[in-house]
């Protein structure tokens, strides 16, 4: 496991029981010494981009949620760099934000392609530390990013796929039931 920075997945450990993170993967943003960003990559929200945004009504697309912090916030990651100016480079092609009101021409037009781009509701945020006390209590589990988890075509099998990303004995965490006491 490598230590939390940007650009770096966070899986939830199997029996982790808090439900804004339950079997969530989490991509890190931004790790800093005044704290840690990131995005819940497998809990799609209740409503559609379109339900949010006036002007889209013909296109279904899907909106996640972030996290629990400013769940009255929109961001987006995307593989647009050339084309959203404004946006914060993550990691190799993955980029964070960037000026929305040029984003939305090229989704009503379909000159993107909408699987390159990922919207969120809120963010999971970490105060400077708290991060780094849940690792100590082995709360997630870490590796290095692929842009192929980040805008996975199915949210539901991104924590399994994470974990087999992890590799090794990790791999058989993917059958682990919620409560061990079942097992």
């Amino acid at each position: 496991m490598i230590s939390p920075a940007a650009g770096t997945l966070l899986i939830a450990n199997p029996f982790l029981k808090d439900p804004n993170f339950l079997r969530s993967v989490i991509f890190l943003c931004e790790h800093k010494e005044e704290g840690t960003l990131g995005f819940v990559l497998n809990k799609v929200f209740s409503k559609r981009l379109d339900q949010l945004i006036p002007g889209l009504e013909e296109f279904n697309i899907p909106v996640y949620y972030g996290g629990p912090v400013q769940t009255d916030t929109l961001h987006f990651l995307h593989q647009y760099p050339d084309l959203i100016p404004g946006g914060e480079k993550v990691f190799e092609n993955v980029y964070w934000g960037g000026n929305f009101e040029i984003l939305l021409p090229y989704i009503k037009n379909n000159d993107i392609d909408l699987d390159k781009v990922r919207f969120f509701i809120g963010y999971s945020g970490w105060a400077a530390g708290q991060l780094d006390d849940e690792m100590k209590e082995q709360s997630w589990l870490t590796v290095s990013a692929i842009r192929k988890l980040i805008f996975h075509k199915n949210p539901s099998e991104i924590w399994k796929d994470s974990l087999r990303h992890l590799g090794g004995d990790y791999k058989m965490m993917i059958n682990y039931p919620l409560d061990p006491q079942l097992n």
